[in-house]
């Protein structure tokens, strides 16, 4: 296998390797995933979850370009939540409890099933490269393994070092070496590299807990799934998760360990994940708060292995024990392992493409934590974006890309091209301006036609969807269509607080009304008999409710982005000279110069130039 030459070699096994790989094999080339163990394809290294805010939506929109990790979720889930549903759709945010192990079994048994796909195990210490150009990589034996292209997803692991306390040990994760050679030789060819920092806390025996003195935290009464596809089902049966809270005396505990903390002594340099602190540095910023919420969340079905979120720490082991032991309910608590902090090299991701390649080495992608990114879903959609487009490389096709008002996955990638990022990266919903379009029960609609468009997203998908949009726009059009008398109507309106009518009027008008449901309406017989003669789905039921309810704010969005299209439109010449434009504040030229926009639409995000600099641009390029 060491003679051939690949189409794609994937570095690294996690999320985004994971995904990489699956897309360029599932694109028709021939694939190599190497890995430094094979045991730990897609592992969890921190919570066992995935989704949630702004990161469900990124789940359900690499499952509608034909990604694997929406089908691994719904299927190893013990647990479903639909978050922020007393909120707008544009908020609402799927998010499941996973069985770690088995999570990790049902990605590597997908990654064995997909043709195309070889593995090999060992760890990589070095690219081959001639004129500019990726041609393979080398690994720690010595073995030279030939490609067109590789992406490199490799996480925590590059010269990543544990801290516990003022103990510190080699490692990308507990109980696994680090990777070394590869950040060395990224810099001598040119690129910048830096040190992030990222922490994860104690894991402990649920048998030692007292969950009668915790507040049970069950799933949804009607699960959902991630997944649009018929390859999964909701869940039938959940595990409950349970929430608890630190004390002064918590606080007063975890103080003893500051002098021994690395957070506080020095000994770490590098900035960790904003929202996502670790329990010293909460109660060190927030020291007016008397107590900080505990998620107390399983680790599967069967395992006794409970995961404490919120209380990341890297402070000594006795006094992670010590602490732990004064919340309540975790009185006789015994650790199956401490918490600890991590730091690794990352690249800043101003120096890649939209297609996630890099601009000093053709044909090499950087996805996931090598980008500064936080976060299981973030890695997973970039690796899915870098391993489509080695494969459109190699096959010699255009590239894909995706614009901020197409998908969070545009808008993640956007940000971290255009602006960069100092501290690791997680995606939010107040990062997308199109947050209104970019719902997670529309990411079918949104991605499947352009994923079955350049041969990832299988026909079998896009008739789904297409069944789905057609049945959702006919519900539509029968509430436009359909009149109601008052004597109908008029009993479930004063029942819901809102005002009678006083003659026949459409079902579409009544139901834009904020106080009445697609629930209040099915008391109505004929939306009752549309829906059992046409046998609609709920995911038809809530797409339609949505469209209906939300109509104003939909259109209103896509005309804004219609507009900032328009810029997306001008593009910019690839070796554009930003010094011949004298008008050009210092900075934007700086700063335009490094990063080089594509168009300008991208030139206007960077931090830093101002809308008299796209006036100049605008003006040089005759608009």
């Amino acid at each position: 296998m060491f003679d051939r030459i690949y189409d794609v070699i994937v570095v690294g096994a996690g999320h985004a390797g994971s995904e990489a790989a699956a897309a360029a094999a599932n694109m028709g080339c021939s694939t190599l995933l190497i890995t430094m163990n094979l045991q730990n394809i897609a592992q969890m290294s921190c919570n066992p979850a995935m989704g949630g805010i702004a990161k469900g939506q990124i789940v359900r929109e690499i499952d509608a370009l034909g990604g694997y990790s929406g089908i691994v979720s719904d299927r190893t889930a013990i647990q479903f939540k639909m978050l922020n549903k007393s909120k707008g759709p544009a908020m609402w945010s799927p998010r499941v409890q996973s069985d770690r192990m088995r999570f990790a079994e049902e990605w590597r048994l997908l990654l064995e099933q997909t043709p195309n796909l070889d593995f090999y195990q060992e760890m990589v210490s070095g690219l081959l490269i001639e004129k500019d150009k990726v041609v393979g990589v080398k690994t720690s034996l010595g073995i030279e393994i030939k490609a067109k292209s590789v992406v490199l997803t490799n996480g925590t692991f590059l010269n990543g070092l544990i801290h516990i306390g003022e103990k510190q040990f080699g490692g990308g994760r507990a109980g696994e070496r680090a990777a070394t050679g590869i950040t060395e030789q990224l810099i001598n060819l040119g690129f910048d590299a830096g040190r992030m920092k990222t922490g994860t806390p104690p894991r402990v025996d649920g048998r030692s807990l007292d969950y009668s003195k915790m507040v049970e935290q069950p799933g949804d009464e009607q699960p959902e799934k991630f997944s649009y596809s018929k390859m999964t089902k909701p869940l039938t049966q959940q595990r409950s998760c349970y929430m608890t809270y630190t004390s002064e005396k918590v606080h007063d505990t975890l103080r003893t360990g500051f002098d021994r903390s690395p957070m506080f002594n020095g000994s770490i340099k590098s900035i960790g994940p904003r929202y996502c602190p670790s329990i010293e540095d909460k109660i060190n910023r927030f020291a007016d708060k008397e107590r900080h919420q505990l998620f107390v969340e399983p680790e599967g079905w069967n395992t006794v292995e409970v995961y404490v979120n919120g209380f990341s720490t890297s402070l000594p082991e006795e006094v992670q024990f010590e602490s732990l032991r004064k919340v309540v309910g975790f009185e006789k608590v015994k650790f199956f392992r401490p918490g600890y902090a991590i730091e690794y090299d990352y690249f800043p991701p101003t120096q890649l493409a939209h297609t996630l390649e890099t601009k000093v080495v053709s044909g090499l992608y950087f996805a996931g934590q090598i980008n500064g990114t936080t976060g299981y879903e973030e890695a997973a959609s970039q690796g899915l974006m870098a391993g489509i487009n080695a494969a459109l490389k190699v096959q010699e096709k255009e590239s894909f890309t995706l614009q901020r008002n197409e998908a969070y996955i545009g808008v993640l990638i956007d940000d971290l091209i255009t602006k960069g990022t100092e501290e690791p990266y997680r995606m939010f919903t107040s990062r997308a301006e199109y947050r209104t379009l970019l719902r997670q029960d529309n990411a079918d609609f949104r991605l499947t036609p352009k994923s079955f468009k350049i041969g990832l997203a299988s026909k079998e998908r896009m008739q789904l969807m297409e069944e789905k949009q057609k049945s959702s726009h006919d519900f539509v059009e029968f509430f436009k269509k359909t009149s109601v008398a008052p004597e109908e109507i008029n009993p479930i309106l004063k029942e819901k607080g809102s005002s009678p009518v006083s003659q026949s009027g459409k079902l579409f008008k009544i139901f834009a009304r904020p106080q009445i449901t697609l629930d209040d309406l099915k008391e109505v017989i004929k939306v009752a008999e549309y829906i059992d003669e046409h046998n609609l789905e709920r995911e038809v039921l809530e797409q339609t409710e949505i469209q209906i309810k939300y109509s104003g704010y939909i259109e209103k969005e896509k005309n804004n982005a219609d507009k900032l299209n328009r810029l997306e439109n001008i593009k910019i010449p690839k070796n554009f000279d930003y010094t011949k434009l004298k008008s050009l504040s210092y900075e934007a030229c700086e700063k335009m110069s490094r990063i080089k926009p594509v168009s300008i639409s991208q030139a206007s995000r960077i931090s830093g130039v101002s809308p008299s600099d796209i006036s100049v641009l605008l003006v040089y390029m005759g608009r």
